[in-house]
């Protein structure tokens, strides 16, 4: 693990906000990080809905930018403010996956609320994605990763 990535201090990555990207309706934000001495990007949504399929599209739109310019991305998306999650989501969520595999990255989710996991868990979801009920294990199986 690089020396300079504390797991258990990952709000301290904010410190290290790239952007925040809102949707045009504001109805969807979300914060982009980046942890200091690795590649990892978080994605940390910072609204409790995320509903609006138009907003859903341009917020999927901006993240598919972003892990567009990384070489073999590696990403957390953080969804611990969440509490309503639509299908649209889902299917976004799905494409990013798509394009992370394609690039040779890697996609963690985490800190589903237990309502919206149950969705995941019907959909069959939860085997497609590596998930993680908080992102300091996310971020941990990322960067334990890193020789």
């Amino acid at each position: 693990m690089p020396s300079d990535v504390d797991p258990k201090r990952i709000e301290a990555v904010d410190e290290f906000i790239a952007q925040t990207i809102s949707a045009p309706d504001r109805d969807s934000r979300l914060r982009v990080s980046h942890v200091p001495n690795s590649n990892v990007i978080i994605i940390r949504f910072i609204d409790r809905k995320i509903l609006d399929e138009a907003n859903i599209q341009h917020v999927g739109d901006e993240i598919v930018r972003i892990i567009g310019s990384h070489s073999k991305p590696r990403l957390i998306i953080d969804f611990s403010e969440v509490e309503h999650l639509s299908s649209a989501a889902l299917g976004t969520l799905i494409t990013i996956n798509n394009r992370i595999r394609q690039a040779g990255g890697q996609l963690r989710v985490a800190g589903v609320d237990p309502e919206i996991y149950e969705v995941f868990k019907t959909t069959q979801l939860n085997k497609l994605f590596e998930m993680y009920e908080e992102p300091e294990e996310a971020l941990r199986s990322l960067t334990d990763a890193v020789p």
